[in-house]
């Protein structure tokens, strides 16, 4: 019993220590006054720590690991998100969408032209696209390093109305670039991307540096593809009237895929742990059966769907999207491309 005892207020400290540990990152990082936030998180692990080793009932001890941490949530989840703040141009608007039938209506289409990554113009427009013309869904998929980090890209195809890729991303304000670890405290507003292949695509495989991006075409139905881009257009107006915060943890690119996909089936989501090690993103789908892989194993299906030289090479064309596509499993008989309806 007595060991059992030990044991236990051993594996209360080592969780309370964690939760010290998240409580003062969690002051460091979303205090809205940037001044306090240092003498704050210093004064408020010193005060739990300090009563930590000073009091000698252990209950207690480790209460105080907790309230500590108690206190804290409690004013992190007060924080709310907001659409009105001093966003970077290409975080300016947030997009809707109008339902009529099968005809759909999207407001705020991005459309950015890039002389470099930072130096870009960005045009806001409305496009109409019609169900009927949905044909499926690919996915673009973009490491940048670190091999079990990535970030996927979804891009429903319209046939000759072209493709609407939707990115799932942080809304950054100005000033503002991306983090992993700031990613897991109220740091950024997630942001659903309705835009151009020759945007949001383009601006990784053209623009930015170290990013390597692959596209494979995946085996989603039609009737399936229309779920899972109505259950994305629900999300952009929920957005767009209510900001939620981005967690790297559970409200972020991938997540959100897994449960319009799972939504789209009708049933809750599968657990795999490549949901949040995203970089293994192909691995899980292939084993899925949710690529078109042409008989090709994984190594040779990921070799040939990669687009940056083609990319590069199709420059601005207006027909980048069909150019990146080209030869690749999954994508014979492109049609040529349409100018997008007004």
């Amino acid at each position: 019993m007595h060991l059992l005892r030990k044991t236990v207020f051993a594996l209360l400290v080592f969780v309370g220590f964690l939760l010290t540990a998240w409580a003062t990152a969690a002051l460091y990082f979303d205090l809205r006054i940037a001044s306090l936030r240092v003498p704050l998180a210093v004064l408020y692990l010193i005060l739990v720590l300090g009563a930590f080793f000073l009091l000698r009932r252990r209950p207690i001890r480790v209460l105080v690991l907790f309230v500590g941490f108690v206190v804290v949530a409690l004013w992190w989840f007060s924080l709310k998100p907001s659409n009105d703040r001093n966003w970077q141009p290409d975080n300016a608007q947030t997009a809707s969408a109008d339902i009529d039938g099968d005809h759909i209506t999207i407001h705020n289409f991005r459309n950015c032209s890039y002389v470099t990554e930072l130096d870009y113009t960005c045009q806001w427009e409305t496009r109409s696209f019609d169900l009927a013309n949905l044909t499926g869904a690919d996915i673009f998929i973009t490491w940048w390093g670190p091999t079990l980090i990535a970030h996927p890209i979804t891009s429903f195809d319209f046939g000759l109305q072209g493709h609407v890729p939707i990115s799932i991303e942080t809304r950054d304000v100005v000033g503002q670039s991306y983090s992993a670890v700031r990613g897991f405290f109220r740091q950024y507003e997630l942001a659903y991307i309705v835009s151009d292949e020759r945007d949001v695509v383009r601006l990784r495989t053209n623009y930015r540096k170290d990013e390597e991006v692959y596209i494979f075409r995946t085996t989603v139905k039609p009737e399936f593809a229309r779920k899972i881009f109505l259950d994305y257009i629900e999300r952009v107006n929920q957005l767009h009237s209510n900001p939620e915060w981005y967690n790297a943890l559970t409200n972020n690119c991938t997540t959100n895929i897994d449960v319009s996909a799972s939504q789209a089936r009708g049933r809750s989501t599968v657990w795999d742990w490549r949901v949040l090690l995203n970089g293994k993103m192909d691995e899980m789908m292939y084993e899925h059966g949710t690529l078109v892989t042409g008989g090709l194993s994984l190594p040779a299906l990921k070799a040939q769907a990669h687009i940056n030289a083609a990319a590069k090479a199709a420059d601005d064309s207006p027909d980048w999207s069909q150019l990146i596509r080209v030869g690749r499993v999954g994508f014979t008989n492109q049609p040529a491309p349409a100018t997008p309806a007004p």
